[in-house]
């Protein structure tokens, strides 16, 4: 159970918080004064921390600067009345998370903790890289993340991590989606030399353009419509840190010029303000989108992509990693025992047959969520075929576009299983199963001719190379036996 730390002279706000947090099983442990504050997080060591910003016996400012030195990654959000709003924003600059105003609204409470937590699991929780050592995750009791494999494939992923992850330099990070982008993201950071400061993620696909942009940036009072008090954007708060941008592709050009500015310079302006901040942070990026297309197609800067591009990391899908499902599946089994009270001891042949042979589009991240509904379903210790879900156990030709490049007849019926699976990204999915059949097809129809495929397809050979090669499409699937393919062109897709 996380724990936060509520420090406050007013009796109404702690009985507020304390009520609202506890409704979010989260342990509440409170103060009235900085002393007592300050000595409780030095005993209990809280996942958050809400901090009054005029307390009697000390200032907000100072008492950051304490907490600071006590435990650099504790998320500290401030509770402030409006006028003291400007020494909130100084706390801000100084390391704290956010700020709440008061009178405080239970919904806005709820959120900021809720993110100040997932930001504390992030930088506190290390993701290590278990080449196959399965003790710890055995027990179900496991106090780190892990990037779990030990194929080829994903070995060839921790060597690189352990290449850049001391370099401060930026990373780029492409895999589809599920695959795990995040860990390696934050795997990098805890392997650097920047593991002591703040860690924040944004996720560029989930915000408006003007949203990310503050979000990234901050803005001023009245910059735009909703704009009612200025904001310290993640740059700016995460000053010698390691900012995440996920869905990097995903940003507007607007947005991709102020960032190509911060790399070059690391220097920027608030939206609305004309004040020039100069911070230091290093950018890991992530994309599942073809970056070199988006190029060809003018819809992301190739300066950026250069600078984004200080070190790549590919990262394969599950299909590609053989035996390193049946070591995901004992992963998940002793985290999911834990948390859902269960005994599970393993899983029956046929069943593991059946989830080897399921093409995984949602790759690591559709494993974990199948095999949580499995567990569920499960009225014994050992998992066979009858728990899995239908879609696992029909293995539908629909849902093998992947490896066969056929189109499915029925689309609704694709949607409805992979909301089944409990994909939460039906939108790249849908695209990704679509762009594998057209390209299969045409290169099946010009005999593996990429060349020839590319013109009929209207796209330049090099972005239709990139795509077979981001898809997972061989030339030995989609050319028949007997066909007269010329062998360089087949070489040239491995």
């Amino acid at each position: 159970m996380p724990t936060v730390l509520v420090v406050d002279d007013d009796r109404t706000v702690l009985s507020l918080v304390g009520r609202v947090l506890r409704d979010m099983d989260i342990r509440v442990l409170t103060a009235r004064n900085a002393e007592a504050g300050l000595a409780e997080l030095r005993r209990h060591q809280p996942d958050a921390l809400l901090l009054d910003i005029m307390l009697p016996d000390g200032s907000g400012l100072e008492i950051a600067r304490q907490v600071r030195e006590i435990d650099p990654r504790l998320p500290v959000t401030f509770i402030t009345v409006s006028d003291d709003s400007d020494v909130a924003i100084e706390a801000m600059k100084l390391g704290a998370y956010d700020f709440l105003l008061k009178p405080l609204d239970v919904e806005e409470v709820q959120d900021v903790v809720e993110r100040a937590l997932e930001i504390r699991r992030m930088m506190q929780v290390p993701v290590k890289m278990a080449e196959g050592d399965r003790g710890e995750a055995a027990t179900g009791h496991v106090k780190q993340d892990l990037l779990v494999g030990r194929s080829p494939e994903i070995l060839a992923v921790y060597k690189e991590v352990g290449r850049v992850a001391a370099q401060d330099v930026s990373v780029l990070i492409h895999g589809e989606s599920g695959t795990g982008k995040e860990l390696v993201a934050r795997a990098i950071y805890h392997h650097s030399n920047r593991k002591d400061e703040c860690f924040l993620a944004v996720n560029c696909a989930a915000l408006s353009d003007t949203l990310l942009e503050s979000e990234l940036f901050g803005h001023e009072k009245g910059s735009f419509t909703g704009a009612d008090r200025r904001r310290i954007g993640k740059f700016e708060q995460c000053n010698g840190g390691t900012i995440f941008l996920d869905e990097v592709g995903d940003m507007s050009p607007l947005t991709q010029s102020k960032v190509l500015r911060l790399l070059q310079e690391q220097k920027f302006e608030r939206v609305g303000g004309t004040e020039t901040i100069e911070t230091d942070v290093r950018i890991i990026s992530a994309t599942n989108r073809d970056l070199e297309q988006m190029i060809d197609d003018g819809e992301f800067r190739l300066d950026l992509f250069h600078r984004l591009n200080g070190y790549r990391i590919d990262l394969p899908p599950l299909r590609k990693r053989g035996d390193d499902i049946a070591l995901l599946l004992e992963h998940f089994l002793a985290r999911l025992n834990s948390e859902l009270a269960k005994e599970i001891r393993g899983v029956s042949p046929e069943a593991l047959k059946l989830l080897k042979k399921y093409p995984w589009p949602g790759n690591v991240r559709e494993l974990e969520a199948v095999l949580r509904k499995t567990v569920l379903r499960a009225t014994g210790p050992v998992l066979v075929p009858d728990f899995l879900p239908e879609v696992v156990r029909q293995r539908e030709p629909l849902l093998d576009a992947g490896e066969e490049g056929e189109m499915p007849s029925d689309i609704k019926r694709f949607i409805e299983q992979r909301q089944q699976t409990g994909s939460k990204d039906l939108y790249t999915e849908g695209l990704e199963m679509f762009e594998r059949y057209l390209l299969t097809r045409i290169l099946r129809e010009n005999e593996g001719n990429q060349s020839k495929a590319a013109e009929h397809l209207g796209i330049t050979r090099g972005s239709l190379r990139h795509k077979i090669r981001a898809l997972g499409i061989s030339i030995d699937q989609v050319v028949q036996p007997g066909d007269s393919t010329d062998k360089s062109q087949a070489d040239s897709s491995e």
